[in-house]
């Protein structure tokens, strides 16, 4: 247990952040009893210095200077005092960091912004110097807004995203921790009928308030737990409200034990230009282990048939660090992707999640070393490299093993826009369905605003006119600032 004792309690989430770089999921309290470790973290706003202590430990550091912008005066000093824990945690538990402090989700948002507002140079030396950040990844993150560029500056004004969600799957992943629900034919019949209706009004708005579709993505869960008339409906209907799916349409097919021919002829005659086929490892062991009801043959088979029916921009999704997976168990998965040869490969490291029954299971399931799942990510990006494969978006999350990332690559003409869209946070997103997020961006403001579906179907069908009357609220013209209380890119 960790006592954090602060003068600046709306940086504590900030600051636990980067005790759990170090100490993982340890309980962070203020009047925590016994603590094994104290440590203290002010902020002196009048002097401009962050500083602290930690069983004996101290740093300090200069609150940089916020050109007197309130939100980069807030940034600023939330960077000071994670800097100085940071600092305190490196001293007494010396750790390589290859994202150093940086806790965020998005790394390349935030090198983007940095040098947007100071410049590539300063940008640089605040990514090495201030957050610790080693040289392999930031490289990673200029190569990809590099990549990225061309993409963020085809965004229009009027531009927006649509995400549908279905929010079930065939079963429930050792490791997940989103609210899918197992799919049962009435509980997904039933969820369409709010579903259809969350969508109609959502086409509404669009027309309203002179909006554009710029693309479509439909995720879960796994979206292909809908048999072929299911999705049939499903894409007529938003073709019809929406006028259409947009330059760019992705279905997570998800499982390969949800995929048919029908389902893949249903996608490829309304226009979906982009499926994922999601194995996560192709060793059957590990598959039985983490609660997925196909195996790797299955993968292969559901792979070869969607190409039989057209689709030349296929994702596949792997884990690094899965329970049980050495590092040959990793090279045998990527060995035969090599030979199935995907349009896109995204590389994911595990990440404990706290609902997740891996996280209430870890004594049960061993998992690899910091090294060796750093090694698998090293063998991800040469195994992409070798199939002519590049890094095009990325994000991180928390209690990643080894403190590493999640990156998509793509063959130079199927880049999936819509992941760099939702990942760099450059085009607003209409969401529908349970556990949905909409977002508006408002660029000028750098500002983010959210509007959250509830996770579970009931509610969700109660609060759907609430939903369509906050959204139309936020899209409007004169939509509502709270600058100063919006989430940003957190380093």
């Amino acid at each position: 247990m960790v006592q954090l004792i602060t003068n600046v309690p709306q940086y504590e989430n900030d600051i636990a952040e980067e005790i759990r770089l170090f100490w993982g999921a340890v309980e962070i309290r203020p009047d925590a009893e016994n603590p094994d470790a104290v440590m203290t973290v002010t902020l002196d706003e009048a002097n401009r210095l962050a500083s602290g202590t930690l069983n004996g430990a101290a740093a300090s550091f200069e609150v940089m200077p916020d050109g007197g912008d309130m939100l980069e005066r807030k940034r600023q000093q939330k960077r000071a005092v994670k800097r100085v824990a940071y600092a305190l945690l490196q001293q007494v538990c010396p750790t390589e960091m290859p994202w150093g402090s940086l806790t965020g989700i998005r790394p390349t948002k935030l090198l983007r912004e940095l040098s947007e507002r100071y410049g590539e140079a300063e940008a640089v030396r605040q990514f090495t110097e201030v957050f610790s950040v080693e040289l392999p990844k930031l490289r990673l993150a200029a190569t990809i807004n590099a990549v990225q560029k061309p993409y963020i500056e085809s965004v229009g004004p009027r531009d927006l995203d649509v995400y549908i969600g279905i929010p079930y799957c065939k079963t429930r992943c050792l490791y997940c921790s989103f609210g899918a629900e197992i799919a049962r034919g009435a509980s997904v019949e039933g969820y369409l009928v709010p579903l259809f209706d969350d969508i109609a009004r959502g086409g509404r708005l669009l027309c309203d308030g002179g909006w554009t579709l710029r693309t479509t993505y439909f995720g879960g869960g796994t979206p292909t737990v809908l048999n072929a008339e299911q999705l049939d409906r499903l894409l007529t209907h938003t073709e019809t409200v929406y006028g259409g799916l947009g330059s760019e349409c992705t279905v997570e097919a998800g499982r390969p034990d949800t995929i048919t021919r029908e389902k893949l002829e249903v996608l490829k005659r309304h226009g979906v230009g982009r499926i994922s086929i999601n194995p996560q490892t192709m060793n059957d062991e590990t598959l039985r282990r983490i609660g997925r009801a196909h195996t790797a043959a299955e993968i292969g088979e559901s792979f070869a048939l969607a190409r039989s029916v057209g689709f030349d921009s296929i994702n596949m999704d792997l884990i690094a660090g899965l329970p049980g997976e050495t590092v040959s168990d990793f090279a045998r998965t990527l060995e035969a992707i090599e030979a199935l040869r995907p349009d896109n490969l995204t590389v994911h490291t595990l990440a404990i999640k706290r609902s997740s029954r891996l996280r209430e299971q870890l004594d049960k399931y061993p998992l690899p070393s910091k090294a060796e799942v750093t090694e698998m990510i090293d063998m991800g990006f040469a195994s992409a490299k070798r199939m002519g494969l590049w890094p095009y978006y990325m994000y991180r999350q928390k209690y990643q093993n080894g403190n590493l990332e999640n990156v998509g690559y793509a063959g130079r003409d199927k880049v999936c826009v819509y992941n760099i869209d939702m990942m760099e946070e450059t085009t607003s997103i209409l969401a529908h369905g349970a556990n949905a997020m909409t977002k508006r961006i408002f660029d000028a403001e750098r500002r983010v605003e959210r509007i959250a579906a509830p996770k579970d179907v009931p509610t969700y069908t109660e609060k759907l006119p609430v939903l369509d009357a906050q959204k139309r609220r936020l899209f409007s013209e004169d939509a509502p600032s709270h600058a100063e209380n919006a989430p940003q890119a957190n380093p």
